[in-house]
């Protein structure tokens, strides 16, 4: 990890400073680097080249970086991680410019693995989670959002760079397809169980344990899991509540919203469904000798699902 830290730096450095400076600033404003950190654990299993792997972590990552910059734009976001958003620093055009840069500073850096299996990967990925954020723009302001519909957006916008970082850390160890598809379903399963503990959190954990403002997928009309299983099961008075903070965005009712979310038993229904993918991605993980690298990629699993962060 402190050698893809140092390449994430080293690559980042360019003749424009503000790039170097919105850059720097959401690079390293204190993220988990889980994406990159699970492409060295899966390469590792496998017995990856060491430059190969950091190279392909660093691409993970900066694609990540890049769909957060644009994420905080179109959410208006003014708190990540704890710190301000770059938008809400250097304003919306220089984020979106130098999200822009870091997604072709990515394709630059998979250009020196010279492998079309990983040009395919990550071309297939970009695309489907661009695809995602549209998803999920259509959505907003929309209570008729189903649970097929939610977990269509989830899987493209967040759980697809999971499997990408997976599946081409198997790619690059030259690992036999089934064992590529076991990763990229171990990836795949991972990212939705991390979504969906994102959105228990959103209306379970505070400010200062998630780093940014809580309620903010409500404010923003997001009709995500807790709020689909109120409008399932509710009351007609907890539908119309959350029915209307949907269509109409706000957190002026958010106590309300979050006794009608605890009533129905809709947070538990999401951990639930949460530790179901995070089970089910241990379960992929038998494609894999046993080692410390597989270990570790099962305790990640379980650490998804437990975390309040």
């Amino acid at each position: 990890m402190e050698a893809v830290d140092q390449l994430i730096q080293d690559s980042l450095t360019t003749r424009e400073p503000l790039v170097n400076l919105v850059g720097h600033h959401i690079v390293n404003s204190g993220g988990k680097r889980l994406r990159p950190m699970l492409v060295l654990l899966a390469a590792n299993a496998l017995g990856c080249d060491a430059k190969t792997r950091q190279i392909m972590a660093v691409v993970i990552e900066y694609i990540h970086t890049a769909t957060l910059l644009h994420d905080d734009v179109v959410d208006e976001s003014m708190l990540r991680r704890g710190a301000e958003t770059a938008n809400a620093k250097w304003g919306d055009h220089a984020s979106v410019l130098v999200g822009d840069f870091l997604y072709s500073r990515a394709f630059q850096l998979m250009v020196q693995l010279q492998d079309l299996r990983i040009m395919d990967i990550m071309a297939d990925t970009t695309n489907v989670i661009a695809e995602g954020e549209v998803m999920q723009l259509v959505n907003c302001g929309d209570p008729d959002t189903t649970e097929e519909r939610y977990y269509q957006v989830i899987e493209s916008k967040t759980a697809r760079l999971f499997e990408a970082a997976t599946r081409s850390a198997a790619a690059l160890a030259g690992a036999d397809a089934t064992t590529q598809d076991a990763l990229g379903e171990y990836g795949l399963c991972l990212g939705r169980a991390y979504q969906l503990i994102d959105d228990v959190l959103d209306y379970s954990s505070n400010s200062e344990e998630m780093g940014k403002n809580l309620g903010d997928d409500l404010a923003e009309g997001k009709p995500t899991l807790p709020l689909i299983y109120v409008m399932r099961e509710g009351n007609d008075e907890q539908k119309a509540l959350v029915s209307n903070a949907i269509e109409h965005g706000g957190i002026d009712k958010i106590d309300e919203i979050r006794a009608a979310i605890d009533a129905t038993g809709a947070l538990q229904y999401t951990a639930d469904r949460a530790n179901a993918e995070s089970e089910a991605a241990v379960n992929a993980l038998n494609a894999l000798p046993a080692s410390d690298y597989k270990q570790a990629m099962i305790e990640l699993a379980q650490f998804t699902v437990s975390r309040n962060y």
